[in-house]
């Protein structure tokens, strides 16, 4: 019988080869939105495709890998996989799960000539080509429209780079060199997964650590289960409603009905509304990617994920809808709905589980693709990046300023003197947004206003979910406030505030204003403490005339 502390050590070297791949990947990648902002992860999963140990930046990604995976062993079986392949995919309706952006690579680890595990990563790739600068829009009406798709294929094979593919990519994105360091950033990544787990083998046999991974899968289970037996047990309804696919073609009705029993948690989509005509569509690996991240927040949060814990989360939706599109619907704003999808489960089980889930948060990832030059090559560059905002109060706390949406939840905010550095403008203000909204006995947590400034032509396009209204608040407290672009000219003409923008022309001087929601607040204000209040009102966070008339805060304080 193999001795309990040489499992808890290989389980823990399991999990450091997730990280010195993510360390690997972050270090070696062309992109700011890789390397500073963390927009991926990497993981390493079974032979059966199963997550083994994941390394987060972005929590949208939890458990979305393993689809790629399976997709490729589906396409390949063993049989059709050598050492040193590395296969790409990033269809949203198949493996790839979110948008074209989003290009996931996987690795066969080989030991004996016998497959033993998965090395994958998944990274936002700022061009994958498309009718747009960036390759994501809001008016894409199909998937064609919106770059290259990789259908499972071997960008390498056996140790080589295949040359074709490569030098097909290269001319289809409109930043190659940007585009294929990042492309070879994740290959040095799935390499040192391989390494690292060639080496354990080599230490410990494969016996043991099949051992390893089964006892990982087993005990991520088994504290699964135990959380789910402690939640009230029943049926919870929620619904709602995606608000723009901007096409202008109106609000879209969505629903949930969770079910928990002893043993199981259903969440069911069943009388969602028909996939969009815009690009806000979401798939069925994103949808289940989304719970996911609900059900692991719910449960476990304490633990690392991996396949185990989501053994007893069983998803249902019917195909076509918004969140179940069809080929060829366009997805490149997919985390819109993908995001309302988590939040429709938080709205449906928010009243009975008070101490794990807050008020609602500003949701959207908020991201623009922001067209500029290199100040140093004059070449086309690409800011593209998400936004932090505030999140929704609890039922003993006060909501988190200007942090990433659920869907973002690992990544970091682009620094000014990067944005300066990389990209034609200048950051004239970022700081908290300190409009009305959010107030309770514990406040919402503060979005934010970042504002650029042009320093030579370019454009603008971007999608701000939860723009028409703001933050569910809870047990009395004041809604949020609503996501926000603002484009403002320097020749004078009107500006322009939308929660949606598309390709918006720019000149030197103009100004584009990024503003995220405040979070909703719990319970009513006047019990907020007087002490708080003025906190608040010393730091900046609530004006004078909101601590005196939503808060009662007498005049002379």
């Amino acid at each position: 019988m193999t001795d309990p502390f040489t499992l808890e050590i290989l389980k823990s070297r399991l999990m450091v080869i997730a990280e010195e791949m993510f360390i690997t990947q972050g270090r070696s990648s062309k992109s700011p939105i890789i390397y500073e902002v963390l927009d991926y992860a990497c993981a390493i999963t079974s032979s059966k495709a199963e997550l083994i140990v994941q390394a987060n930046g972005v929590a949208g990604f939890l458990g979305a890998l393993t689809f790629a995976v399976q997709d490729v062993l589906d396409k390949f079986g063993v049989e059709g996989l050598n050492p040193g392949d590395i296969i790409a995919t990033n269809i949203p309706y198949e493996g790839g799960g979110s948008h074209l952006s989003d290009v996931s690579m996987v690795m066969p680890i080989f030991y004996q000539n016998e497959l033993v595990a998965f090395a994958v990563n998944k990274a936002h790739w700022t061009e994958v080509g498309g009718k747009d600068a960036g390759s994501m829009t809001n008016d894409s009406t199909d998937i064609y429209q919106e770059g290259l798709q990789f259908p499972c294929i071997k960008l390498f094979e056996k140790g080589k780079p295949v040359e074709a593919i490569i030098d097909l990519l290269a001319v289809n994105v409109r930043t190659p060199d940007s585009t294929l360091g990042d492309m070879y950033a994740q290959a040095a990544a799935c390499r040192i997964g391989q390494k690292r787990i060639e080496e354990i083998c080599e230490v410990y046999g494969l016996e043991l650590i099949n051992l390893a991974i089964s006892s990982l899968l087993d005990e991520g289970e088994k504290r699964a289960r135990a959380a789910l037996k402690a939640l009230p047990k029943g049926s919870y309804f929620a619904q709602d409603e995606v608000e723009d696919d901007g096409m202008g073609t109106g609000k879209t009705p969505v629903q949930v009905k969770i079910t928990i029993t002893e043993d199981s948690f259903i969440a069911d989509f069943t009388g969602t509304g028909k996939q969009a005509l815009g690009s806000i569509n979401c798939t069925w690996v994103a949808l289940n990617a989304a719970m996911r991240i609900m059900f692991i927040a719910i449960t476990t949060p304490q633990i690392p994920a991996n396949e185990g814990i989501f053994r007893p989360l069983k998803v249902i939706c019917p195909e076509g809808t918004i969140f179940t599109a069809q080929r060829p619907a366009p997805t490149s704003t997919y985390w819109e709905t993908r995001l309302v999808a988590s939040d429709l489960v938080w709205q449906a089980l928010g009243s009975i589980l008070p101490k794990r889930l807050t008020a609602g948060h500003y949701l959207s990832v908020c991201s623009e693709v922001l067209r500029t030059r290199n100040p140093e090559t004059g070449d086309m560059a690409l800011l593209v990046e998400p936004n932090a905002g505030g999140w929704g109060a609890g039922i003993d706390k006060d909501g988190e300023d200007g942090m990433f949406c659920m869907g973002n939840g690992q990544t970091y905010v682009l620094s000014s003197e990067v944005a300066e550095t990389r990209y034609d403008v200048l950051v004239k203000h970022y700081g908290f947004d300190v409009k009305p909204g959010g107030e309770g006995k514990y406040r919402g947590g503060r979005g934010l206003i970042r504002e650029y400034q042009m320093l030579s032509s370019g454009s603008i396009t971007a999608s701000f979910g939860r723009s028409v209204k703001g933050a569910w608040a809870a047990q009395g407290g004041n809604p949020g406030t609503p996501n926000a672009i603002e484009v403002c000219f320097a020749d004078g003409r009107k500006a322009i505030k939308a929660g949606k923008v598309t390709r918006i022309p720019l000149k030197k001087g103009d100004r584009v204003r990024l503003i995220t929601g405040t979070g909703g607040g719990w319970g009513n204000p006047k019990d907020r403490p007087r002490e708080n209040v003025l906190k608040d009102l010393q730091a900046g966070l609530i004006s004078q005339e909101i601590a005196q008339r939503v808060y009662g805060l007498e005049s002379k304080a």
